[in-house]
């Protein structure tokens, strides 16, 4: 429940997208570029008043599209959600003062200089390797516990554990492949939203067809031999936590849905496989045990889920999602601190609180909606995300007040650019979170870090806005 005496309009998310994924049945691609980059992406530079701001978003986005015959049944919603966001704006824009924040100019040149790079790139999917040790097929995602060596009283027997302590002669590449396809597609995706330029929706489109279309490289929709452990299992529920990467390929798939390179029948065949492989989250035991994990695990799980089922439409998966962020994830796992024990408790604790408040910022920005907003929900203990960001928001401008242990691995690789500080920034009208987020390394190659942060391009996420000056 919110806080009595809040301001509400300042926790509306300041996002058009919001509308334009509303719409997405209904609004098809202009035949344009320019056009259909105006479908979502509103100019709110100038003027400030909410009158004014409201006539010029009726000018560019309602009437145009009633003109066009592209709203057919839910104008009125989707003008409602409109008005809701143009609230947000006012509120983001209420101090006078404030510094500019352009998201679209920020993210373009790193956007463009990478996209530029992945227009040669071909797919590499999980066909394209494969290890003795596992016990699945050339068509099944495999990889190996992270924290499980060797024993040196018995080197041919069951590995063991050392938690914290990466075994490097792991079998990665199914994982690498992954974060690459994810790289590809979510970089892909926001250079066409920038650009317009069908040339990048086509080569996105190609890596999204190879992992999931194409009968000879397509990956099976399950992870049956995920974390698998040597001498000991096969696969684990643990595993499941591999497929965050797959969250912005998930949002990329919705964003590229009415772009002419992606047929119809394409995007019926993707959001098929993440129906099947929704379907085997949410029946098999490997996905139930995941999906009761304590700690981090079951809040990734709940990540994956809510973005896997609102690209196949399955409302029930996203309503148990928010009923467990609310009664669950803010009850058992964070303390009226703000703080998460189980995660505080490991050997690496500032990498996995920065990555159990990044996953929760996934799921606040992904299942929220105007009338059930994750971002300002609180606990009748006052748990909720501005509490979280309250915990964690000094240790991601100032590493060196961290009170608690250093991590044994990976300290001096953290913080990047993390999304709860933009998420957060946005949703809850904080401009030293943006103005922090700005500050943090936005590329990063090790690969403990890119394998951490799943939720690596904003413009799949947050709308431009520029607050006035």
């Amino acid at each position: 429940m919110s806080g009595a005496g809040e301001d509400k309009s300042a926790y509306v998310a300041a996002d058009v997208r919001t509308l334009y994924l509303f719409m997405i049945d209904d609004l098809r691609v202009a035949e344009n570029a320019s056009d259909a980059r105006k479908s979502y992406i509103v100019n709110y530079k100038q003027p400030l008043s909410l009158p004014t701001r409201l006539k010029s978003a009726i000018d560019e986005i309602i009437n145009p599209a009633l003109q066009m015959n592209r709203l057919s049944q839910k104008p009125l919603i989707a003008f409602a959600l409109l008005t809701l966001n143009l609230f947000a704006f006012t509120s983001f824009t209420r101090a006078a003062d404030q510094p500019a924040f352009d998201i679209v100019e920020i993210e373009r040149p790193r956007i463009m200089a990478q996209a530029a790079e992945y227009l040669t790139e071909q797919p590499v999917t999980v066909t394209a390797a494969h290890s003795d040790r596992s016990a699945g097929g050339l068509h099944d995602f495999f990889s190996e516990g992270d924290y499980w060596w060797p024993d040196p009283q018995n080197p041919s027997g069951p590995y063991i554990q050392h938690d914290g302590l990466t075994n490097t002669n792991n079998f990665v590449a199914h994982r690498h492949s992954m974060i690459r396809f994810s790289d590809i597609v979510a970089t892909l995706t926001s250079a066409y939203i920038l650009t317009g330029d069908e040339k990048y929706a086509k080569q996105a489109v190609k890596h999204l067809k190879a992992w999931f279309v194409d009968e000879d490289t397509k990956m099976n929709p399950n992870l049956l031999y995920g974390q698998a452990i040597k001498g000991r299992y096969t696969g684990r529920s643990t595993g499941v936590i591999d497929t965050i990467h797959l969250v912005e390929v998930a949002q990329s798939v919705r964003l590229l849905k009415n772009s002419p390179p992606l047929s119809a029948k394409d995007y019926e065949a993707v959001r098929a496989w993440f129906r099947d492989y929704l379907k085997w989250l949410t029946t098999h035991p490997y996905g139930l045990g995941e999906r009761d994990a304590k700690n981090n695990h079951g809040i990734c799980w709940s990540m994956q889920a809510a973005v896997f089922a609102k690209l196949v439409d399955d409302e029930d998966v996203l309503n148990w999602v928010r009923n467990e962020f609310k009664n669950v994830y803010l009850t058992r796992n964070m303390t009226n601190s703000g703080g998460f024990p189980a995660e505080l408790g490991r050997t690496k604790p500032y990498g996995y609180s920065l990555f159990v408040i990044d996953a929760m910022a996934g799921i606040a920005q992904i299942a929220s909606t105007p009338t059930d907003n994750l971002w300002t929900f609180q606990t009748v203990d006052g748990c909720g995300m501005a509490k979280g960001l309250e915990f964690i928001f000094p240790y991601l401008a100032d590493k060196s007040k961290w009170p608690y242990p250093h991590d044994v691995l990976f300290w001096d690789d953290w913080p990047v650019r993390s999304p709860v500080l933009l998420f957060g920034g946005v949703a809850l009208n904080k401009s030293e979170y943006l103005e922090a987020w700005k500050k943090l390394k936005p590329d990063y190659s090790v690969d403990e870090v890119k394998r951490n942060v799943p939720l690596r391009h904003p413009l799949l996420w947050v709308g431009p806005m520029k607050p006035a000056k």
